[in-house]
């Protein structure tokens, strides 16, 4: 089984008609066309809504044999209720994704900068609850975080800590547990992402990344990653750019 998933974050991008998808490609067929390049995508949109069940088996219907979905959680649980009282939206959001079946991987907790050191324990209350058969991911957005007590609440629920490429969040050398997750996300103030076309060059750092992501796959770890459009500003040709340098 590949161990290596790469791809980007979303695929819904109609200026990338013409590039990544051949011309005249409508917009239904986006995931099919994505899907002949990649072997996974993080699904951006869960974050905003609860996808219904049809929409996910549309998903799963849409791609082939060996593809893998990663899925953000929806911000109502975790920057409205910030794991407070959202039982009932984890478990229709839970339900829901996991129409995906053998197609589903890591489901991603993404915490706004407003979750702080004072709310561990919020979050050490809330893991143990997660259904224990599916692989998880937090990602902050508060480097205060970074320090023993967080990283030991992940590791005693077996909950892995997204690693980031942000101007905004410092790199963390942090070793994953059974897996390793990577986002690149870039700086939205410096790069559109409109124009699928690459806007800074990252060659150097996708190298060195791809160095990093070597070391994970030689200690056996399953690798996810995914490249934001305000990384250089076409994530499909950084994610390529990658698994070349991998030789992958």
């Amino acid at each position: 089984m590949n161990r290596l998933h790469i791809g980007t974050m979303g695929w819904s991008y109609d200026f990338w008609v013409g590039k990544l998808y051949p011309e005249g490609t409508a917009s239904k067929d986006f995931l099919y066309e994505y899907s002949k390049h990649f072997n996974t995508v993080e699904i951006d949109s869960t974050f905003y809504r609860i996808p219904s069940k049809e929409t996910v088996i549309k998903w799963k219907e849409q791609t082939p044999a060996g593809f893998l979905f990663s899925a953000k959680f929806p911000q109502i649980v975790t920057r409205v209720k910030m794991l407070q009282e959202c039982e009932d939206e984890v478990k229709v959001f839970i339900e829901r994704i996991s129409e995906l079946q053998n197609k589903l991987g890591p489901l991603l907790l993404q915490f706004p900068s407003a979750f702080k050191p004072e709310h561990i324990n919020l979050l050490r209350d809330f893991l143990p609850t997660l259904p224990k058969k599916h692989r998880f991911v937090v990602e902050v957005r508060n480097r205060k975080l970074l320090e023993d007590n967080f990283y030991s609440v992940l590791k005693e629920n077996g909950v892995v800590l997204a690693l980031v490429d942000s101007p905004f969040m410092p790199s963390v050398e942090v070793m994953p547990a059974d897996f390793a997750y990577v986002r690149w996300q870039g700086d939205r103030g410096k790069v559109k992402g409109l124009q699928g076309q690459v806007e800074i060059d990252r060659t150097i750092s996708i190298k060195e990344w791809a160095k990093r992501i070597k070391t994970f796959l030689d200690t056996s770890k399953d690798v996810f990653g995914y490249f934001s459009k305000y990384y250089s500003g076409y994530p499909s040709n950084d994610a390529d750019q990658l698994l070349s340098f991998i030789g992958a």
